[in-house]
Order: structure tokens, then sequence, then C-alpha cells
């Protein structure tokens, strides 16, 4: 996968939204759905993660932009779980409500020196932003937001979904 700049949001999903999505037969059905899911704009359930979905995704997998790789929780945050669009013109990441609470609870005791040793390992030349303080700070907040998010998701009994077009 090529380094992505484009802004990600994560929706955490009502039930009939969920299920729904789950059973959309191909991607045009996954694309409608989601852009109903984005049309509501429900600000008490979705983070955006702007451009730091990038470095998030790194350090919260193995440091790179592959989905299935790094450690279960962890690699579920943000580009891991189940994809429901085949093609390379979106992302639509799946994340089951019992998964959901699984990386609430991993997420909870990350602290800022825990993710800043993450992302210094971040190889330069594979990451599309500009590595250093501003590009953490940045990271780091829309880290604690995602935190915050998934523990709300996960009271809640929510699916995660996670998009990004390319």
């Amino acid at each position: 996968m090529s380094p992505m700049s484009c802004l990600g949001t994560h929706f955490a999903l009502a039930e009939a939204d969920a299920q729904r999505l789950l059973a959309a037969a191909d991607n045009d059905a996954v694309m409608t759905i989601i852009e109903e899911i984005e049309e509501k704009w429900d600000e008490a359930w979705l983070v955006k993660t702007d451009r730091f979905w990038d470095a998030l995704h790194r350090c919260l997998s193995n440091g790179t932009l592959f989905y299935d790789e790094g450690e279960y929780p962890l690699n579920r945050a943000v580009l891991g779980g189940k994809h429901l669009y085949d093609g390379d013109e979106y992302v639509v990441s799946y994340v089951a409500p019992n998964e959901v609470t699984d990386v609430a609870a991993a997420l909870a005791p990350i602290a800022e020196s825990d993710l800043r040793a993450r992302y210094d390992a971040i190889d330069p030349d594979d990451y599309d932003g500009e590595l250093g303080p501003n590009d953490f700070n940045a990271t780091w907040d829309h880290f604690l937001a995602v935190r915050e998010f998934y523990k709300k998701a996960s009271a809640g009994g929510r699916a995660v979904v996670f998009t990004v077009d390319p």
C-alpha cells in the first residue's frame, strides 16, 4: 500500500447501519451506505483523524500502512478489521463491537511516551508526512481523540467503520 495523505474519519455505527453495511452486495452498495452515514455527520458518534490517521495506524501496527500487520487489537484501531470495499479508490474498514471493546481496552494505557517511541520508529522514507515535533504533537492529539472515541463506542456497544479515500 502506498502512502496516503487524504482525510480519515471514524464513525461509530448504529446497529441498523452496521447491519446494512455488512449486508451490502458490492462496492456500489457499500459506498451508498457510507455516503448516507457521512451525510448524517452525527458528531456525537464520529472522530475526524484528518491526515494523522496515517501516523496513528503506523504507531499502532507495525510501522507500515499494511492493513493486516501488527498485533491485535491495536492494529484494528485505524486500517485493520474487515475491509468492506474492494478497490483502490476508497478504504472502508469495519471493526465489530466486540473488537471495539478490545481496541478501547488496548488504547487506554498508552502513554504519550509510548506513542512517541512508536512514532520515532516510523521509517521517514516510507512516510508521506513530515516527521517531527509538530507532526507528533498533532498525532498525539488525534490519538487522544481516537482513544476517547473507542471508549465511547465500546460503552455504546457500537461497531466502528473507518473511511478514507486515497
